[in-house]
């Protein structure tokens, strides 16, 4: 079909308009604030931007003195996906902590305090919350950025989130549409398959967007995924089936849709970074998330020079795009047009995510275990973090510990000889081994094995979902690892019970 422009100065808008590019630096760059005056309505921020949260406001000011109604973006799940304390550990736990204390006032209260923190900062739109149900204990990308493996539970805590959230005047965005909990392989490096039958995908998968959407939230995100039961060919961000026919029309979305990271390899490996944006917004995707990796002016102007081509061509539909630009200005303008009284001080919660923590502590004692009394020697085992997490944020329970306990030391380790290496540096001292995903790492059991098989006395504290059997004359599940996570841990460690219990 032949396709009729408007013209070139409404087209190139439109283009730069759908894109929410990152950049680096904790100022704004000349050329950001110049595209600001483009067209362009987003931009997003990542850890890389961000060293304190008064930086981060005067950022966010510099911004908009280009543009008022500019969306802001931030991937700030809190617990182990944390942006905006990227450099000290998150003050709230993640979804998993949430989903086991099972309290969706105490979610919402988390999701609102951490929004009025963002709206603080000049930030209004939050790619959260992690809506998948962890129906895979293996899963390597979800795990505790989950609320858990219970449909319903995920579905309840993920409204109460939304809800808690844009109370605040934040967008929330629901993600990984149509689910990535199911997943074997981490969609940064390559395209999962989720072969479940249409009863399955429809009863789990996708309870918790049918409640976000029920909540009334402002964004979904897709997922790179390829669900052979709804679209064979294509992974969600660039199926119309998936995006279009299911989440606008099945489940009648009318908000923005937004695509995961288009630089991740399930899609800039497998269809090219510029083809993959252009499939993305003609399958009905209506912003393009950019800038994790990549966050240049070139790829900004790469990426606009496509969409612009594109029209020309008569592969992507002017209107189609014309709409996913208006549906971001829509959004944009709630954003700036939301009307709340200021939040007095009675109604601040700033120490509710380390009474969430507490409460999501689940401590098992050995028989005949002793109480921890005096120093230990903390054994941190690292895994190979994912991308969504990063290894910039720092975890654990050993700062907190030696504060508690003076004269602990601590030491990290990895790899086969990890127990044996940890028993060596320990030199007789008391074990506090400290895992993440024990099951996910056969290097990692092995590690604990080594241990109590030195001191049955050795303390475990797992700091990702808790799938392995408790073990140790101590054992601390803290359903994630956030700052306040370790917190809490560390308390228990000593008291030797759970703070609190939810």
């Amino acid at each position: 079909m032949t396709t009729f422009t408007t013209g070139t100065d409404t087209l190139t808008r439109d283009a730069l308009a759908v894109l929410q590019p990152g950049f680096a630096g904790t100022t704004a760059p000349d050329w950001v604030r110049r595209r600001l005056g483009e067209g362009l309505a987003s931009v997003a921020l990542f850890g890389r931007n961000v060293t304190t949260a008064e930086q981060v406001t005067a950022l966010t000011a510099q911004l908009r003195a280009e543009r008022d109604d500019l969306l802001v973006a931030i991937d700030e799940e809190s617990g182990d996906v944390t942006r905006l304390e990227v450099r000290t550990g998150s003050s709230f736990p993640g979804n998993h902590a949430l989903g086991a204390v099972d309290d969706t006032v105490l979610t919402r209260g988390v999701a609102r305090e951490l929004g009025r923190r963002l709206a603080a900062c000049g930030v209004n739109f939050n790619w959260a919350p992690s809506a998948d149900v962890n129906a895979n204990p293996d899963n390597p990308v979800i795990g505790v950025r989950s609320f858990g493996r219970d449909t319903a539970l995920v579905a309840r805590h993920t409204a109460a989130y939304v809800e808690g959230l844009q109370s605040t005047g934040v967008a929330a965005c629901t993600k990984h549409f149509p689910g990535h909990g199911d997943t074997s392989v981490d969609s940064h490096h390559a395209i999962p398959h989720i072969d479940l039958d249409a009863t399955t995908l429809h009863e789990r998968e996708l309870q918790p967007f049918r409640a976000a959407i029920a909540a009334g939230t402002r964004a979904v995100m897709s997922a790179h995924i390829r669900v052979p039961v709804l679209d064979p060919e294509r992974p969600a961000t660039l199926s119309r089936r998936i995006l279009t026919d299911l989440l606008r029309g099945e489940l009648g979305y009318e908000g923005l849709i937004v695509t995961d990271g288009m630089e991740m390899r399930a899609i800039s490996g497998a269809y090219g970074l510029e083809k993959g944006v252009v499939l993305a917004i003609a399958a009905g995707a209506d912003a393009i998330c950019v800038g994790g990796g990549l966050c240049d002016e070139d790829t900004v102007q790469s990426l606009q020079d496509a969409l612009v081509a594109a029209v020309r061509s008569g592969e992507l539909p002017e209107e189609r795009l014309a709409d996913a630009a208006g549906r971001v200005r829509s959004l944009a303008s709630w954003t700036a047009g939301v009307r709340r009284s200021p939040a007095a001080p009675a109604d601040f919660e700033p120490e509710i995510g380390l009474t969430a923590a507490r409460r999501a502590v689940t401590v098992t004692r050995g028989a005949g275990s002793s109480p921890v009394t005096g120093p230990v020697f903390v054994a941190t085992f690292n895994p190979a973090p994912n991308i969504a997490v990063g290894d910039e944020t720092p975890w654990g329970v050993g700062a907190e510990l030696e504060r508690l306990l003076p004269g602990t030391a601590m030491g990290s380790f990895t790899g086969a000889l990890a127990g044996d290496e940890a028993l060596k540096a320990a030199a007789g001292r008391r074990v506090v081994a400290v895992v993440r995903d024990e099951h996910r790492h056969a290097w990692m059991r092995t590690a604990v094995d080594t241990l109590l098989a030195a001191d049955p006395d050795t303390v475990v504290v797992e700091m990702g979902v808790p799938q392995s059997p408790p073990r140790g004359a101590l054992h601390i599940a803290t359903h994630g690892a956030a700052r306040v996570c370790g917190v809490a841990a560390a308390e228990a460690v000593v008291a030797g019970r759970p703070a609190g219990q939810g």
